[in-house]
């Protein structure tokens, strides 16, 4: 389902991480060319939907475009001669049907802004990197100390979000990231109280979250400065990839990929679950813990762009955490979340789907069962552990931490209380679209269970049956009519009570 919030007059925010489903419904042969025609639909409502008109040569191109991912797509081939006929058409439509629903269901490529494009030409038809630009210069004309070395182009995942390395003329060999981004539909602070929060985070000190030089925000976007690091993310650290390459180049088919040692996995697991307890008992929404939001320095873990649960940005798993209704608190997001980083940590590469109920062996069980404690089917359908409970486990409870910087992060009361609020409002959006989807698949169960052949043979077994009975019941009706007036017809036929007995008579 879509969900969408009004920013400001005249603007409506989209949700990118609702994914599009599409279907071809016909195609259309023209006198030089064929056309297909597709219905796509924007979460589960079919009141949230349009039609496109493609070609093959637009599939084409869309194809060649998603090269770069190193995904072996299933593009139907080209074919020079012959591609009129009727029956090569049908299954052309086919594989392209195939082709669709691989990329709409594969996380990272259903995200990029190439396949939102091609299917919905009109939300995603901007471009966001000469709106970024506009913006971030705008900033530097108010601040002139900062200057852009070079845009880092698509390095995140986010359409809407833009990443630019600069440096500050006074201290020109250093480097730093300056992320522009929209603000999203999970936006429910008042732009003073989120203005106020965004300037709060350079104050705040804690040895496993990367500090914040500089945070502001406009009435439709927010600007945020932070030290960028050579070496890349954890993410890259895993894939063995360069920081600066494209992100579906780097995450979507890696070819070096290696897990972590055990006791970087019980180091890296430990700091990051003390960052979201700190978050949880500050009340401070997070929900967006991932590889790619992690960068390491000196061995110790830094949490990255704390600020997107303030600015309404969707979870990078909320896909994911939209199907389970135990997940449905910012806390059980970030253990969930958390879930899936030691998973990534563990095997080198995210698991293929969740629930996960089969685990490759590794060498320290304690490592499987905190997994199956948070992506086991038992544990999305009834629950995850706390951040508590996490920290008390095996696998983190004896872990040393190493640190001097006091922690520091100070909310006003005030804030906290918009926070809380915001939290709320968060939660009860999520907890609208899971209640949404579970209706959904439960219609769907049903429609495909009417649907089968099983049940079709059923029904008409059941109609055949039926029509038998009803068959063999009017038999009986009319056999009981006919039984009855034929006795009447054998004794005499009835007297009216008013007609005079006739005479008796002999001979």
């Amino acid at each position: 389902m879509a969900f969408l919030e009004k920013q400001s007059p005249g603007r409506v925010l989209l949700d990118d991480t609702v994914a599009l489903t599409a279907l071809i419904e016909a195609s259309q042969n023209l006198q030089s060319h064929t056309e297909y025609i597709i219905r796509v639909q924007r979460g589960v409502s079919t009141e949230n939907s349009w039609q496109v008109i493609k070609r093959y040569s637009d599939f084409d191109m869309l194809n060649s475009s998603l090269l770069v991912s190193g995904v072996s797509l299933p593009l139907p081939p080209k074919k020079l001669l012959g591609n009129m006929d009727r029956e090569f058409i049908a299954e052309r439509q086919r594989g392209l049907q195939v082709y669709l629903d691989f990329i709409t269901q594969h996380h990272i490529l259903a995200t990029c802004q190439l396949v939102k494009k091609f299917l919905d030409t009109n939300n995603y038809s901007a471009n966001y990197t000469e709106i970024a630009l506009q913006q971030v210069s705008m900033f530097f004309r108010s601040d002139p100390k900062w200057e852009v070395v070079e845009p880092l182009k698509d390095i995140g995942w986010r359409i809407r979000k833009k990443y630019f390395l600069i440096k500050n003329k006074e201290q020109p060999k250093e480097r730093q990231v300056l992320s522009w981004v929209d603000l999203g539909p999970d936006k429910f602070l008042s732009d003073k109280d989120l203005q106020s929060t965004m300037k709060l985070l350079p104050s705040l000190t804690n040895p496993y979250i990367c500090p914040v030089t500089f945070a502001n925000t406009s009435e439709l976007s927010a600007l945020v400065i932070r030290m960028f690091n050579e070496k890349g993310t954890l993410r890259d650290l895993i894939c063995k990839v360069k920081p600066k390459e494209a992100f579906m180049r780097k995450y979507c088919n890696p070819k070096k990929i290696q897990g972590l040692e055990l006791q970087q996995i019980r180091t890296y697991g430990r700091q990051i679950l003390e960052v979201l307890k700190f978050f949880h008992d500050k009340g401070f929404p997070y929900g967006h813990l991932h590889a790619s939001n992690i960068v390491i320095e000196d061995n110790t873990c830094k949490v990255l762009d704390i600020e997107n649960s303030l600015l309404g940005l969707p979870s990078y798993y909320r896909p994911y955490i939209t199907q389970f209704r135990k997940i449905n608190t910012t806390e059980s997001i970030d253990v969930y979340s958390f879930g899936h980083l030691l998973y990534e940590m563990t095997y080198g590469r995210p698991p293929d789907a969740v629930p996960v109920d089969q685990y490759p062996a590794v060498p320290n069980t304690t490592v499987v069962s905190v997994l199956q404690s948070i992506l086991s089917t038992d544990a999305c359908k009834t629950g995850m552990p706390t951040v508590a409970q996490l920290l008390q486990t095996p696998l983190f409870s004896d872990v040393l931490l190493f640190h001097s910087e006091k922690l520091q992060f100070k909310i006003p009361t005030k804030l906290r209380d918009a926070l809380k609020t915001a939290k709320e409002c968060m939660e009860k959006r999520l907890q609208e679209e899971q209640k949404t989807n579970q209706q959904h698949r439960r219609l769907t169960r049903a429609q495909s269970h009417h649907d089968s052949e099983e049940e079709k043979r059923r029904r008409k077994i059941l109609a055949r049956k039926k029509s038998r009975q009803s068959a063999y019941e009017n038999e009986e009706d009319l056999s009981v009519k006919y039984n009855n007036n034929s006795g009447s017809g054998a004794s005499s036929p009835p007297t009216s009570p008013s007609s005079p007995t006739p005479p008796h008579t002999t001979e």
